[in-house]
Protein backbone atom coordinates (compact mmCIF):
# COMPACT_ATOMS: atom_id res chain seq x y z
CA UNK A 1 0.00 0.00 0.00
CA UNK A 2 1.34 3.60 -0.92
CA UNK A 3 0.16 6.36 1.10
CA UNK A 4 1.72 9.88 0.16
CA UNK A 5 0.68 13.16 1.97
CA UNK A 6 -0.02 16.39 -0.49
CA UNK A 7 3.22 18.03 -0.34
CA UNK A 8 2.99 21.74 1.15
CA UNK A 9 1.69 24.48 -0.86
CA UNK A 10 -1.66 26.09 -1.41
CA UNK A 11 -4.33 26.22 1.56
CA UNK A 12 -7.86 27.45 1.34
CA UNK A 13 -9.44 29.66 3.85
CA UNK A 14 -12.49 28.82 5.86
CA UNK A 15 -14.06 31.88 4.36
CA UNK A 16 -14.03 30.36 0.99
CA UNK A 17 -15.26 26.96 2.59
CA UNK A 18 -17.89 28.96 3.70
CA UNK A 19 -18.78 30.21 0.06
CA UNK A 20 -18.88 26.88 -1.21
CA UNK A 21 -21.32 25.87 0.53
CA UNK A 22 -23.86 28.51 -0.31
CA UNK A 23 -23.54 28.09 -4.24
CA UNK A 24 -24.46 25.30 -6.67
CA UNK A 25 -22.66 23.06 -8.28
CA UNK A 26 -23.60 24.21 -11.81
CA UNK A 27 -22.33 27.52 -11.07
CA UNK A 28 -18.84 25.66 -10.62
CA UNK A 29 -19.44 24.06 -13.60
CA UNK A 30 -19.60 27.33 -15.48
CA UNK A 31 -17.08 28.77 -13.09
CA UNK A 32 -14.12 25.85 -13.80
CA UNK A 33 -15.83 25.87 -17.80
CA UNK A 34 -14.70 29.69 -17.75
CA UNK A 35 -11.27 28.59 -16.64
CA UNK A 36 -10.45 25.86 -19.09
CA UNK A 37 -11.81 23.00 -17.31
CA UNK A 38 -14.26 21.22 -18.78
CA UNK A 39 -13.82 17.50 -16.91
CA UNK A 40 -14.76 18.55 -12.98
CA UNK A 41 -18.34 17.04 -12.88
CA UNK A 42 -17.99 13.13 -11.63
CA UNK A 43 -19.95 10.83 -13.13
CA UNK A 44 -22.53 7.66 -11.27
CA UNK A 45 -22.09 9.40 -8.19
CA UNK A 46 -25.41 10.61 -7.30
CA UNK A 47 -26.66 11.84 -3.64
CA UNK A 48 -28.09 8.84 -1.69
CA UNK A 49 -28.46 10.32 1.34
CA UNK A 50 -31.90 11.88 2.04
CA UNK A 51 -31.54 13.26 5.44
CA UNK A 52 -28.41 15.16 5.28
CA UNK A 53 -29.08 18.50 3.61
CA UNK A 54 -26.73 21.27 2.28
CA UNK A 55 -23.95 20.99 0.68
CA UNK A 56 -20.94 18.06 0.60
CA UNK A 57 -18.00 20.08 1.13
CA UNK A 58 -14.39 19.10 2.04
CA UNK A 59 -10.74 18.92 0.73
CA UNK A 60 -10.51 15.21 -1.23
CA UNK A 61 -8.62 12.00 0.97
CA UNK A 62 -8.25 9.20 -1.82
CA UNK A 63 -8.54 5.78 -2.08
CA UNK A 64 -7.59 3.47 -5.11
CA UNK A 65 -9.37 -0.23 -5.63
CA UNK A 66 -7.98 -2.31 -8.47
CA UNK A 67 -9.07 -5.77 -9.38
CA UNK A 68 -8.93 -8.24 -7.05
CA UNK A 69 -7.21 -11.23 -6.83
CA UNK A 70 -8.59 -14.20 -5.79
CA UNK A 71 -5.41 -15.43 -3.36
CA UNK A 72 -5.15 -12.12 -1.68
CA UNK A 73 -8.48 -10.36 -1.41
CA UNK A 74 -10.06 -12.84 0.89
CA UNK A 75 -12.60 -12.19 4.42
CA UNK A 76 -9.10 -12.38 6.38
CA UNK A 77 -7.47 -9.41 5.00
CA UNK A 78 -9.86 -7.28 6.88
CA UNK A 79 -8.39 -8.32 10.23
CA UNK A 80 -5.58 -6.26 9.41
CA UNK A 81 -5.67 -2.77 11.08
CA UNK A 82 -3.42 -1.70 7.61
CA UNK A 83 -5.63 -2.69 5.17
CA UNK A 84 -5.85 0.07 3.21
CA UNK A 85 -9.84 0.50 2.80
CA UNK A 86 -10.00 0.07 6.81
CA UNK A 87 -6.78 2.09 7.08
CA UNK A 88 -8.29 4.88 4.46
CA UNK A 89 -11.57 5.32 6.85
CA UNK A 90 -9.44 5.27 10.20
CA UNK A 91 -7.22 8.03 8.89
CA UNK A 92 -8.86 10.39 6.39
CA UNK A 93 -8.64 13.56 8.51
CA UNK A 94 -12.08 15.12 10.03
CA UNK A 95 -13.26 17.66 7.95
CA UNK A 96 -11.87 15.70 4.98
CA UNK A 97 -14.13 13.80 1.90
CA UNK A 98 -13.21 10.40 1.27
CA UNK A 99 -13.18 9.37 -2.28
CA UNK A 100 -13.14 6.23 -3.48
CA UNK A 101 -11.74 4.99 -7.15
CA UNK A 102 -13.85 2.03 -8.48
CA UNK A 103 -13.41 2.03 -11.94
CA UNK A 104 -16.82 2.60 -12.43
CA UNK A 105 -17.37 -0.95 -11.54
CA UNK A 106 -20.96 -1.14 -10.59
CA UNK A 107 -21.47 -4.86 -9.60
CA UNK A 108 -20.14 -4.51 -6.22
CA UNK A 109 -20.05 -2.18 -2.93
CA UNK A 110 -17.33 0.42 -2.05
CA UNK A 111 -18.80 1.04 1.42
CA UNK A 112 -21.18 -0.84 3.39
CA UNK A 113 -23.31 0.62 6.65
CA UNK A 114 -20.94 0.24 9.75
CA UNK A 115 -17.90 1.69 7.94
CA UNK A 116 -19.96 5.08 6.88
CA UNK A 117 -21.31 5.20 10.27
CA UNK A 118 -17.87 4.95 11.44
CA UNK A 119 -16.82 7.89 8.62
CA UNK A 120 -19.66 9.96 10.37
CA UNK A 121 -18.86 9.23 14.42
CA UNK A 122 -15.09 10.42 13.18
CA UNK A 123 -16.01 13.92 11.62
CA UNK A 124 -15.46 13.01 7.93
CA UNK A 125 -17.36 15.79 5.92
CA UNK A 126 -18.70 12.81 3.63
CA UNK A 127 -17.81 9.82 1.08
CA UNK A 128 -18.03 9.72 -2.80
CA UNK A 129 -17.48 6.82 -4.98
CA UNK A 130 -17.97 6.11 -8.59
CA UNK A 131 -19.51 2.80 -7.69
CA UNK A 132 -22.08 1.42 -5.20
CA UNK A 133 -22.64 1.25 -1.33
CA UNK A 134 -24.60 -1.77 -0.12
CA UNK A 135 -26.33 -1.52 3.15
CA UNK A 136 -27.96 1.50 0.67
CA UNK A 137 -31.70 1.76 2.08
CA UNK A 138 -29.47 2.38 5.68
CA UNK A 139 -27.24 5.17 4.90
CA UNK A 140 -29.71 6.55 3.14
CA UNK A 141 -31.12 7.55 6.14
CA UNK A 142 -28.31 8.53 7.76
CA UNK A 143 -27.36 12.46 8.87
CA UNK A 144 -23.91 11.55 6.81
CA UNK A 145 -23.36 12.61 2.99
CA UNK A 146 -23.13 9.89 0.69
CA UNK A 147 -22.53 10.34 -3.11
CA UNK A 148 -22.11 6.82 -4.92
CA UNK A 149 -23.07 4.89 -8.25
CA UNK A 150 -26.67 3.18 -6.15
CA UNK A 151 -26.74 -0.18 -4.40
CA UNK A 152 -25.28 -3.63 -4.41
CA UNK A 153 -25.23 -5.94 -1.77
CA UNK A 154 -21.61 -7.78 -2.77
CA UNK A 155 -18.90 -7.11 -0.93
CA UNK A 156 -16.17 -4.78 -2.16
CA UNK A 157 -13.48 -8.18 -2.37
CA UNK A 158 -15.23 -9.86 -4.73
CA UNK A 159 -14.09 -7.34 -7.41
CA UNK A 160 -12.03 -4.63 -5.38
CA UNK A 161 -8.51 -4.68 -3.97
CA UNK A 162 -7.55 -1.79 -2.16
CA UNK A 163 -4.16 -0.57 -2.85
CA UNK A 164 -3.79 3.31 -2.25
CA UNK A 165 -4.34 5.88 0.16
CA UNK A 166 -4.06 9.65 -0.83
CA UNK A 167 -2.69 9.75 -4.10
CA UNK A 168 -4.05 10.93 -7.42
CA UNK A 169 -7.02 8.90 -8.59
CA UNK A 170 -9.81 9.52 -11.41
CA UNK A 171 -13.36 8.99 -9.68
CA UNK A 172 -16.07 9.17 -12.46
CA UNK A 173 -14.01 10.02 -14.80
CA UNK A 174 -12.44 13.12 -13.01
CA UNK A 175 -8.65 13.32 -11.92
CA UNK A 176 -8.95 14.39 -8.19
CA UNK A 177 -5.84 15.19 -6.46
CA UNK A 178 -5.52 14.73 -2.20
CA UNK A 179 -6.47 18.08 -1.21
CA UNK A 180 -8.60 18.75 -3.69
CA UNK A 181 -11.68 20.98 -2.84
CA UNK A 182 -14.79 18.31 -3.25
CA UNK A 183 -18.65 20.27 -3.35
CA UNK A 184 -21.78 17.92 -3.71
CA UNK A 185 -25.02 19.39 -3.75
CA UNK A 186 -28.78 17.51 -4.96
CA UNK A 187 -27.57 17.29 -8.04
CA UNK A 188 -24.15 15.80 -8.11
CA UNK A 189 -20.09 16.10 -7.27
CA UNK A 190 -17.71 18.48 -8.50
CA UNK A 191 -14.18 18.66 -8.14
CA UNK A 192 -12.14 21.97 -7.77
CA UNK A 193 -8.56 21.69 -8.01
CA UNK A 194 -6.81 23.17 -4.51
CA UNK A 195 -5.01 25.82 -6.46
CA UNK A 196 -8.06 27.08 -8.27
CA UNK A 197 -10.28 27.09 -5.34
CA UNK A 198 -9.81 30.40 -3.66
CA UNK A 199 -10.51 32.21 -6.31
CA UNK A 200 -13.66 30.32 -7.45
CA UNK A 201 -15.36 30.55 -4.38
CA UNK A 202 -15.74 34.01 -4.30
CA UNK A 203 -16.43 34.16 -8.15
CA UNK A 204 -18.89 31.49 -8.23
CA UNK A 205 -20.51 33.01 -4.82
CA UNK A 206 -20.86 36.99 -7.33
CA UNK A 207 -22.07 34.70 -9.71
CA UNK A 208 -25.35 33.22 -7.96
CA UNK A 209 -25.58 37.14 -6.51
CA UNK A 210 -25.47 38.63 -10.48
CA UNK A 211 -28.15 35.30 -11.17
CA UNK A 212 -30.44 36.18 -8.70
CA UNK A 213 -31.17 39.34 -9.99
CA UNK A 214 -31.13 37.89 -13.09
CA UNK A 215 -33.68 35.86 -12.11
CA UNK A 216 -35.78 38.33 -10.29
CA UNK A 217 -36.08 40.48 -14.19
CA UNK A 218 -37.13 38.13 -15.90
CA UNK A 219 -39.40 36.64 -13.76
CA UNK A 220 -40.89 39.93 -14.27
CA UNK A 221 -41.41 40.19 -17.80
CA UNK A 222 -37.90 40.76 -19.21
CA UNK A 223 -36.47 39.37 -22.76
CA UNK A 224 -33.29 37.42 -22.55
CA UNK A 225 -31.61 40.37 -24.52
CA UNK A 226 -29.74 42.41 -22.40
CA UNK A 227 -30.96 40.69 -19.44
CA UNK A 228 -28.93 37.05 -19.75
CA UNK A 229 -26.42 37.04 -20.48
CA UNK A 230 -26.43 40.80 -18.69
CA UNK A 231 -25.65 44.02 -20.80
CA UNK A 232 -23.59 47.11 -19.76
CA UNK A 233 -26.77 48.83 -18.36
CA UNK A 234 -27.97 45.35 -16.53
CA UNK A 235 -24.97 44.97 -14.64
CA UNK A 236 -24.96 48.86 -13.88
CA UNK A 237 -28.69 48.36 -12.91
CA UNK A 238 -27.52 44.97 -10.46
CA UNK A 239 -24.49 47.13 -9.14
CA UNK A 240 -26.96 49.57 -7.59
CA UNK A 241 -29.37 46.52 -6.73
CA UNK A 242 -26.34 45.56 -4.39
CA UNK A 243 -25.47 48.30 -3.13
CA UNK A 244 -29.35 48.69 -1.52
CA UNK A 245 -29.27 45.04 -0.21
Amino acid sequence: MTTHPRPAGPSISAAALDLFRKVSTATLTTQMFKRGFRNVYVRRATRLTITATGNLVGPAFTMRYIPAREDLDHLGVFADPEHPQRKGVETVPPGSVLVADCRGEDGVASNGEILTTRLWKRGVAGFVSDGPVRDSHVIAKLPFPVYCAGGAPPLNLVRHHAVDLNIPIGCGGVPVYPGDIIVGDEEGVVVIPLERAEEVAVDAWEQEQLEAFVLERIRNGAALPGTYPPSDSTRAAYEEWRRKQ
